[in-house]
């Protein structure tokens, strides 16, 4: 499979024209990927430009590639949207990377009243910052023509509301409803994933009142940093994207 990497949003590269990688990303390519004169590479825009292409010249300040084929990629007609609690240590950005990989279409960072991090002035800030990377370099790995996008940390309040328009499940080891065993519509599926010490009993009651549905993924408890991909693992198979 052929190396890829990431250029600006919204490029207007067509075949025959070339597109050059700079700053971070071209050290990448030249200096730690080794990419050569020649060699077949691929390049997204984050938004769903996919362009093929051969390198034509190689520095550690610049590749230069030419394009060969262009494809533009759509968003899903339902996304998989995950709220993700924030969480001590790097459990939250393990479940971010995962997420990405697995196929997540936007990360909600979600300040639970049991979340131990908080994202707080200038914090807030700088942690979307760091999931945002987190985010970029894991869709870049899973070769995807999408990066995700992150959003505004949100509290419970906030997070309720997004029940309006899209299918909320929240995920609840004690729920009885199975995830594996809902049916799609056209809606989003927003995916809540509480912190360590689980969703307290008034959350629980305040996404419910707001529309949401509690699910299960099984017999078992799983860490926050693997609920979330695992559920997302599971939807892919309901869409058919797997």
């Amino acid at each position: 499979m052929a190396l890829h990497f990431v250029t600006q949003a919204g490029t207007t590269a067509q075949v025959g024209q070339s597109v050059l990688l700079t700053g971070a990303e071209a050290k990448h390519a030249a200096v730690v990927r080794r990419v050569r004169v020649g060699e077949s590479v691929t390049i997204g825009d984050g938004a769903g430009v996919w362009l093929e292409g051969v390198v034509e010249d190689v520095s550690a300040a610049e590749v230069s590639v030419r394009i060969t084929a262009r494809r533009e990629h759509e968003l899903p007609s339902v996304r998989i949207v995950l709220a993700q609690a924030l969480a001590k240590g790097d459990r939250d950005e393990l479940a971010v990377q995962a997420a990405c990989e697995l196929g997540v279409d936007e990360i909600v960072p979600w300040q639970a009243s049991r979340s131990i991090s908080r994202w707080e002035g200038p914090k807030a800030a700088k942690g979307r910052e760091r999931w945002a990377t987190i985010v970029r370099e894991a869709a870049k790995q899973a070769h995807r023509s999408w990066i995700p996008e992150i959003a505004g940390v949100e509290t419970t309040g906030q997070l309720a509301k997004r029940a309006v328009d899209a299918r909320m499940l929240v995920l609840d080891p004690t729920a009885q409803t199975r995830l594996s065993s809902i049916r799609a519509d056209d809606r989003d599926l927003v995916l809540v994933v509480g912190p360590e010490g689980g969703i307290s009993p008034e959350e629980l009651d305040r996404l419910t009142e707001a529309g949401a549905e509690r699910v299960r993924l099984g017999g078992t408890v799983l860490r926050t940093s693997t609920a979330g991909p695992a559920a997302i693992a599971v939807l892919s198979g309901i869409l058919g994207r797997w």
